[in-house]
Protein backbone atom coordinates (compact mmCIF):
# COMPACT_ATOMS: atom_id res chain seq x y z
CA UNK A 1 0.00 0.00 0.00
CA UNK A 2 0.91 3.43 -0.44
CA UNK A 3 -0.48 5.50 2.00
CA UNK A 4 -1.63 5.05 5.31
CA UNK A 5 -4.65 3.95 5.92
CA UNK A 6 -6.21 0.84 7.00
CA UNK A 7 -8.55 -1.37 4.08
CA UNK A 8 -10.50 -4.80 3.56
CA UNK A 9 -9.80 -6.08 0.78
CA UNK A 10 -12.14 -9.92 -0.50
CA UNK A 11 -11.66 -12.00 -3.58
CA UNK A 12 -14.18 -13.94 -5.21
CA UNK A 13 -12.84 -16.94 -7.17
CA UNK A 14 -15.14 -19.56 -8.20
CA UNK A 15 -13.53 -21.93 -5.82
CA UNK A 16 -12.12 -19.89 -2.91
CA UNK A 17 -13.16 -16.71 -1.22
CA UNK A 18 -9.94 -14.48 0.16
CA UNK A 19 -9.97 -12.07 2.46
CA UNK A 20 -7.67 -9.99 4.10
CA UNK A 21 -7.20 -6.42 6.33
CA UNK A 22 -4.28 -4.61 5.20
CA UNK A 23 -2.78 -2.02 7.98
CA UNK A 24 -0.69 1.14 7.33
CA UNK A 25 1.92 -0.10 5.87
CA UNK A 26 0.46 -2.56 3.35
CA UNK A 27 0.82 -5.91 6.06
CA UNK A 28 -1.99 -8.10 6.03
CA UNK A 29 -2.63 -8.23 9.75
CA UNK A 30 -5.48 -10.66 9.72
CA UNK A 31 -6.46 -13.08 6.95
CA UNK A 32 -9.39 -15.77 5.97
CA UNK A 33 -10.06 -18.46 3.22
CA UNK A 34 -13.97 -19.63 2.97
CA UNK A 35 -14.95 -21.96 -0.13
CA UNK A 36 -17.09 -20.22 -2.28
CA UNK A 37 -20.49 -22.07 -1.99
CA UNK A 38 -21.42 -21.67 -5.91
CA UNK A 39 -23.87 -25.11 -5.56
CA UNK A 40 -26.11 -23.06 -3.06
CA UNK A 41 -26.88 -20.37 -5.64
CA UNK A 42 -26.42 -17.10 -5.64
CA UNK A 43 -27.57 -15.38 -2.68
CA UNK A 44 -25.71 -17.47 -0.36
CA UNK A 45 -22.27 -16.55 -2.71
CA UNK A 46 -23.16 -13.02 -1.69
CA UNK A 47 -23.85 -13.84 1.86
CA UNK A 48 -20.50 -15.58 1.89
CA UNK A 49 -18.69 -12.67 0.72
CA UNK A 50 -20.35 -10.32 3.32
CA UNK A 51 -19.37 -12.42 5.66
CA UNK A 52 -15.80 -12.34 4.70
CA UNK A 53 -16.35 -8.83 4.43
CA UNK A 54 -17.79 -8.35 7.63
CA UNK A 55 -15.45 -10.38 9.52
CA UNK A 56 -12.06 -8.61 9.46
CA UNK A 57 -13.66 -5.04 9.38
CA UNK A 58 -12.66 -3.24 13.04
CA UNK A 59 -13.36 0.31 13.94
CA UNK A 60 -10.22 1.69 11.84
CA UNK A 61 -10.98 0.28 8.36
CA UNK A 62 -11.69 3.27 6.09
CA UNK A 63 -12.95 1.04 3.02
CA UNK A 64 -13.71 -2.05 1.53
CA UNK A 65 -12.09 -3.52 -1.91
CA UNK A 66 -13.70 -6.06 -3.66
CA UNK A 67 -12.59 -8.17 -6.62
CA UNK A 68 -14.48 -10.88 -8.84
CA UNK A 69 -13.87 -12.68 -12.07
CA UNK A 70 -17.13 -11.86 -15.05
CA UNK A 71 -18.21 -8.84 -16.40
CA UNK A 72 -18.01 -6.09 -14.04
CA UNK A 73 -19.70 -2.79 -13.68
CA UNK A 74 -17.15 -1.21 -11.74
CA UNK A 75 -19.27 2.14 -11.73
CA UNK A 76 -22.27 0.94 -10.30
CA UNK A 77 -20.24 -1.93 -8.34
CA UNK A 78 -22.21 -4.45 -10.16
CA UNK A 79 -21.23 -7.92 -11.20
CA UNK A 80 -22.91 -7.86 -14.78
CA UNK A 81 -22.74 -11.94 -15.36
CA UNK A 82 -20.00 -14.84 -13.73
CA UNK A 83 -20.71 -17.84 -15.25
CA UNK A 84 -18.83 -19.67 -13.12
CA UNK A 85 -20.04 -17.88 -10.10
CA UNK A 86 -23.80 -18.15 -11.78
CA UNK A 87 -23.73 -14.48 -10.86
CA UNK A 88 -25.98 -12.27 -13.06
CA UNK A 89 -26.39 -7.93 -12.10
CA UNK A 90 -25.56 -8.44 -9.08
CA UNK A 91 -25.02 -5.68 -6.87
CA UNK A 92 -22.42 -6.97 -5.00
CA UNK A 93 -20.96 -3.62 -3.21
CA UNK A 94 -24.04 -2.58 -2.18
CA UNK A 95 -24.64 -5.55 -0.62
CA UNK A 96 -21.04 -5.32 1.49
CA UNK A 97 -21.47 -1.69 1.79
CA UNK A 98 -25.13 -2.15 3.72
CA UNK A 99 -23.32 -4.33 6.18
CA UNK A 100 -20.05 -3.01 6.91
CA UNK A 101 -21.55 0.82 6.54
CA UNK A 102 -18.50 1.66 4.45
CA UNK A 103 -17.82 3.10 0.96
CA UNK A 104 -17.13 -0.07 -1.22
CA UNK A 105 -14.95 -0.91 -4.23
CA UNK A 106 -15.81 -3.62 -7.09
CA UNK A 107 -13.03 -4.41 -9.74
CA UNK A 108 -12.12 -7.32 -12.27
CA UNK A 109 -10.18 -9.60 -10.38
CA UNK A 110 -7.66 -9.49 -13.52
CA UNK A 111 -7.41 -5.90 -13.41
CA UNK A 112 -7.30 -6.06 -9.62
CA UNK A 113 -3.70 -8.40 -9.86
CA UNK A 114 -2.60 -5.93 -12.60
CA UNK A 115 -2.89 -2.86 -10.76
CA UNK A 116 -0.92 -5.08 -8.22
CA UNK A 117 1.49 -5.43 -10.16
CA UNK A 118 1.84 -2.42 -11.83
CA UNK A 119 2.22 -0.72 -8.08
CA UNK A 120 4.04 -3.40 -6.28
CA UNK A 121 5.62 -6.06 -8.71
CA UNK A 122 7.30 -5.96 -12.12
CA UNK A 123 5.42 -3.43 -13.53
CA UNK A 124 6.46 -0.63 -11.06
CA UNK A 125 8.88 0.58 -14.09
CA UNK A 126 7.20 -0.04 -17.08
CA UNK A 127 4.13 2.03 -19.08
CA UNK A 128 3.12 -0.89 -20.97
CA UNK A 129 2.72 -4.22 -19.58
CA UNK A 130 0.43 -7.15 -19.73
CA UNK A 131 -0.39 -9.20 -16.66
CA UNK A 132 -2.22 -12.39 -17.49
CA UNK A 133 -3.18 -15.00 -14.91
CA UNK A 134 -3.18 -18.70 -15.13
CA UNK A 135 -5.72 -19.92 -13.18
CA UNK A 136 -9.11 -22.14 -13.78
CA UNK A 137 -9.22 -19.77 -16.93
CA UNK A 138 -7.17 -17.35 -18.47
CA UNK A 139 -7.34 -13.36 -18.39
CA UNK A 140 -4.92 -10.33 -18.61
CA UNK A 141 -4.70 -7.03 -17.45
CA UNK A 142 -3.27 -4.45 -20.00
CA UNK A 143 -1.86 -1.45 -19.22
CA UNK A 144 -1.14 0.70 -22.18
CA UNK A 145 0.63 3.84 -22.48
CA UNK A 146 0.84 4.13 -18.31
CA UNK A 147 -2.64 3.34 -17.99
CA UNK A 148 -4.99 0.47 -16.99
CA UNK A 149 -7.14 -0.39 -20.06
CA UNK A 150 -11.13 -1.16 -19.53
CA UNK A 151 -12.20 -0.85 -23.01
CA UNK A 152 -15.43 -0.08 -24.09
CA UNK A 153 -17.38 -2.11 -22.95
CA UNK A 154 -15.44 -2.83 -19.70
CA UNK A 155 -14.27 -6.37 -20.79
CA UNK A 156 -10.93 -5.24 -22.27
CA UNK A 157 -8.22 -8.29 -21.44
CA UNK A 158 -10.31 -11.79 -22.36
CA UNK A 159 -7.30 -13.08 -23.59
CA UNK A 160 -8.18 -16.90 -23.41
CA UNK A 161 -10.56 -16.13 -25.75
CA UNK A 162 -8.00 -15.23 -28.73
CA UNK A 163 -7.70 -18.02 -30.91
CA UNK A 164 -4.81 -20.05 -31.59
CA UNK A 165 -6.03 -23.07 -33.53
CA UNK A 166 -8.74 -23.14 -36.20
CA UNK A 167 -10.83 -25.53 -35.57
CA UNK A 168 -9.28 -26.52 -32.26
CA UNK A 169 -10.49 -27.25 -29.21
CA UNK A 170 -14.11 -26.66 -28.24
CA UNK A 171 -14.09 -23.82 -25.19
CA UNK A 172 -16.66 -23.12 -23.05
CA UNK A 173 -17.58 -20.04 -24.70
CA UNK A 174 -18.86 -21.71 -27.91
CA UNK A 175 -15.80 -20.62 -29.81
CA UNK A 176 -13.02 -23.27 -31.22
CA UNK A 177 -9.27 -23.04 -30.87
CA UNK A 178 -9.15 -20.41 -27.67
CA UNK A 179 -5.96 -20.34 -25.96
CA UNK A 180 -7.83 -20.84 -22.82
CA UNK A 181 -9.12 -24.26 -24.61
CA UNK A 182 -5.58 -25.36 -24.30
CA UNK A 183 -3.94 -23.49 -21.73
CA UNK A 184 -5.88 -22.85 -18.23
CA UNK A 185 -5.38 -25.01 -15.85
CA UNK A 186 -8.74 -26.62 -16.30
CA UNK A 187 -8.07 -27.88 -19.81
CA UNK A 188 -4.42 -29.25 -19.04
CA UNK A 189 -6.34 -31.00 -16.50
CA UNK A 190 -9.48 -31.74 -19.21
CA UNK A 191 -7.07 -32.71 -21.88
CA UNK A 192 -4.38 -34.66 -19.54
CA UNK A 193 -7.09 -37.20 -18.54
CA UNK A 194 -8.10 -37.90 -21.78
CA UNK A 195 -4.97 -40.09 -21.81
CA UNK A 196 -6.66 -42.20 -18.97
CA UNK A 197 -4.30 -40.99 -16.34
CA UNK A 198 -5.90 -39.22 -13.33
CA UNK A 199 -4.91 -35.62 -12.09
CA UNK A 200 -6.24 -33.21 -10.07
CA UNK A 201 -4.04 -29.97 -10.46
CA UNK A 202 -2.33 -28.57 -13.24
CA UNK A 203 0.73 -28.74 -10.34
CA UNK A 204 0.10 -32.98 -10.84
CA UNK A 205 0.80 -32.40 -14.66
CA UNK A 206 4.26 -30.32 -14.39
CA UNK A 207 5.69 -32.87 -11.37
CA UNK A 208 5.43 -35.57 -14.17
CA UNK A 209 7.08 -33.65 -16.93
CA UNK A 210 9.84 -36.16 -17.12
CA UNK A 211 8.56 -39.19 -16.69
CA UNK A 212 4.99 -38.96 -18.55
CA UNK A 213 5.49 -38.72 -21.93
CA UNK A 214 1.61 -37.92 -21.90
CA UNK A 215 2.14 -35.06 -19.25
CA UNK A 216 5.01 -33.72 -21.42
CA UNK A 217 3.00 -33.48 -24.70
CA UNK A 218 -0.23 -31.74 -23.08
CA UNK A 219 2.35 -29.28 -21.14
CA UNK A 220 4.02 -28.61 -24.75
CA UNK A 221 0.44 -27.69 -26.14
CA UNK A 222 -0.74 -25.15 -23.66
CA UNK A 223 2.41 -23.54 -23.18
CA UNK A 224 3.03 -23.27 -27.15
CA UNK A 225 -1.05 -21.87 -27.12
CA UNK A 226 -0.33 -19.09 -24.52
CA UNK A 227 2.98 -18.32 -26.72
CA UNK A 228 0.50 -17.70 -29.79
CA UNK A 229 -2.07 -15.81 -27.68
CA UNK A 230 0.90 -13.98 -26.26
CA UNK A 231 2.32 -13.24 -30.11
CA UNK A 232 -1.73 -11.27 -31.41
CA UNK A 233 -1.26 -9.58 -28.37
CA UNK A 234 2.25 -8.76 -28.54
CA UNK A 235 1.58 -7.58 -32.60
CA UNK A 236 -1.83 -5.65 -31.27
CA UNK A 237 0.13 -3.79 -28.36
CA UNK A 238 3.70 -3.52 -27.89
CA UNK A 239 4.45 -5.13 -24.37
CA UNK A 240 7.64 -3.73 -23.25
CA UNK A 241 7.32 -6.65 -20.58
CA UNK A 242 4.79 -9.50 -20.25
CA UNK A 243 4.42 -11.33 -15.99
CA UNK A 244 2.77 -14.32 -16.03
CA UNK A 245 0.72 -14.91 -12.74
CA UNK A 246 -1.96 -17.47 -11.01
CA UNK A 247 -1.55 -20.86 -9.85
CA UNK A 248 0.10 -22.20 -12.90
CA UNK A 249 2.75 -19.57 -12.54
CA UNK A 250 4.16 -21.74 -9.82
CA UNK A 251 5.35 -23.93 -12.19
CA UNK A 252 8.08 -21.16 -12.81
CA UNK A 253 10.70 -21.94 -15.56
CA UNK A 254 8.96 -25.18 -16.63
CA UNK A 255 6.35 -22.14 -16.98
CA UNK A 256 8.50 -19.32 -18.71
CA UNK A 257 11.15 -21.28 -21.00
CA UNK A 258 8.75 -23.04 -23.36
CA UNK A 259 6.25 -19.83 -23.81
CA UNK A 260 9.43 -17.23 -24.55
CA UNK A 261 10.40 -20.03 -27.09
CA UNK A 262 6.84 -19.97 -28.67
CA UNK A 263 6.64 -16.08 -28.31
CA UNK A 264 9.81 -15.87 -30.26
CA UNK A 265 8.87 -17.92 -33.07
CA UNK A 266 5.71 -16.28 -33.97
CA UNK A 267 7.80 -12.62 -33.66
CA UNK A 268 10.39 -13.69 -36.23
CA UNK A 269 11.08 -9.90 -37.37
CA UNK A 270 11.50 -8.42 -33.46
CA UNK A 271 12.75 -8.87 -30.15
CA UNK A 272 9.59 -10.51 -28.18
CA UNK A 273 9.38 -8.85 -25.05
CA UNK A 274 10.57 -9.63 -21.75
CA UNK A 275 8.13 -13.17 -19.82
CA UNK A 276 8.35 -13.08 -16.19
CA UNK A 277 6.87 -14.70 -12.96
CA UNK A 278 4.70 -12.08 -10.88
CA UNK A 279 6.35 -11.73 -7.36
CA UNK A 280 3.29 -11.66 -5.84
CA UNK A 281 2.20 -15.15 -5.42
CA UNK A 282 -1.71 -16.12 -5.58
CA UNK A 283 -2.76 -12.82 -3.74
CA UNK A 284 -2.44 -10.25 -6.45
CA UNK A 285 -5.78 -9.89 -6.85
CA UNK A 286 -6.63 -9.60 -2.85
CA UNK A 287 -3.58 -6.90 -3.45
CA UNK A 288 -4.95 -5.51 -5.77
CA UNK A 289 -8.33 -5.18 -4.64
CA UNK A 290 -7.09 -3.44 -1.47
CA UNK A 291 -4.65 -0.91 -3.72
CA UNK A 292 -8.40 -0.18 -5.48
CA UNK A 293 -9.83 0.26 -1.93
CA UNK A 294 -7.79 3.65 -1.34
CA UNK A 295 -9.90 5.55 -3.92
CA UNK A 296 -12.92 4.83 -2.15
CA UNK A 297 -14.48 8.63 -1.16
CA UNK A 298 -15.63 9.17 2.08
CA UNK A 299 -19.23 9.16 0.85
CA UNK A 300 -22.20 7.13 2.59
CA UNK A 301 -22.11 3.21 2.60
CA UNK A 302 -25.42 3.81 0.46
CA UNK A 303 -23.05 5.97 -2.63
CA UNK A 304 -20.07 3.46 -1.55
CA UNK A 305 -19.98 2.02 -5.55
CA UNK A 306 -16.61 1.87 -7.42
CA UNK A 307 -15.05 4.61 -9.14
CA UNK A 308 -13.64 4.14 -12.70
CA UNK A 309 -10.29 6.28 -11.78
CA UNK A 310 -7.84 3.78 -9.93
CA UNK A 311 -4.67 4.52 -8.62
CA UNK A 312 -1.77 4.48 -11.03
Amino acid sequence: MTRPAHVVAVDLGGTTIKAARYGAHGIAEESLRIPTPTRKGPDTVVAAVVQAATALVRPDVRSVGLCAPGLIDTDAGIIRFAANLGLRDTPLAAAVADAVRLPVTLEHDVRAACLAERQLGLGADVNDLLVVVLGTGLAAGIVSGGRLIRGASGTAGEFGHIPVHANGELCACGQRGCAEAYAAASALVRRYRRTGSSADTAADITARLDTDPDAARVWAEATDALGRALVTSTVLLDHQRIVLAGGMAAAGDLLTTPVRRSLQHGLAWRTAPAVEISPLGADAGLLGAALHALTATDTTPAQAGARRDGPR
